[in-house]
């Protein structure tokens, strides 16, 4: 055995999670450590913590994980393990807006406590979207998270504790980017996140698929002309076409536009 893998296969790599309480992030990991899901799991009481052994690459990583609460009476806890953390998990329910737009305060607060110690730019983090299974509920929009996190240069992951779908995809691409990382001097190694679509086209699509009455999905008064209603058409179909867009979600809001534009032009 060469020093360097003897190192490698020595190395202690340190993993949390974060986000609100509920979220499912004890859930994720306990589906991915324990292979189950505990419907009635109970809220993390301060710091939940855990190890296992990863094989990647040829190479083994002992990786210790930090399961964090996300009730705001522990903060005065969470905030000592924020320290020499090399990948994040950060977690929101797609069923749950308040906790996809908590995200921010999530990144302030571990930016905060690292920024004393640590440069926060130097971590690996994987977005979550949790609970996906539970569709008809959802109101976080996969395309919102998608942008999100390519705003920030996170990955992206749509998940389900409850099924165990996105878990080995998740865990196999932070143990991935924690040998990079090793092998590189300690360094992050930024890999490419583009989505492939503008937050201009990922808005159309979910302005057109969430509004109440056609006026509102072309984004145009009722007072609208025949002109209007055709202009506003036109700027929608160059974003939305399928051949041009491929973002989730556009071919079917192409239609919805289509329809919407014919319905609206039949009144007129």
């Amino acid at each position: 055995m060469n020093d360097s893998k003897h190192k490698l296969k020595s190395l202690r790599t340190k993993i949390i999670s974060m986000g609100n309480a509920e979220s499912g992030k004890s859930c994720i990991i306990k589906r991915f450590c324990e292979k189950r899901f505990v419907s009635k799991y109970l809220p993390t009481v301060g710091i939940d913590y855990g190890v296992t052994k990863a094989d990647v690459k040829g190479k083994t990583l002992k990786v210790n994980i930090f399961d964090m609460s996300g009730n705001p009476f522990f903060y005065e806890v969470r905030n000592e393990f924020y320290r020499d953390t090399q990948a994040a998990i950060l977690v929101y329910d797609v069923t749950n807006r308040t906790s996809f737009d908590s995200l921010d305060s999530w990144l302030s607060e571990m930016a905060q406590e690292m920024g004393r110690n640590q440069n926060i730019s130097n971590t690996s983090f994987f977005l979550c979207a949790n609970k996906v299974d539970l569709d008809k509920l959802r109101v976080v929009d996969s395309l919102e998270g998608q942008m999100w996190a390519e705003e920030k240069g996170f990955q992206y992951f749509e998940m389900s504790a409850a099924s165990g779908q996105g878990i080995k995809e998740l865990f196999d691409s932070i143990f991935s980017s924690l040998v990079d990382m090793h092998e590189n001097g300690g360094t992050k190694v930024v890999t490419s996140t583009n989505v492939g679509f503008t937050k201009e086209q990922a808005d159309a699509i979910i302005r057109i698929k969430n509004g109440r009455d056609n006026y509102e999905k072309l984004g145009i008064h009722y007072t609208a002309t025949k002109e209007d209603i055709n202009r506003a058409y036109r700027k929608l179909a160059v974003l939305l076409h399928p051949d041009k867009n491929v973002a989730p979600g556009s071919e079917d809001a192409f239609k919805l536009l289509v329809g919407a534009r014919t319905a609206l032009l039949k009144n007129k």
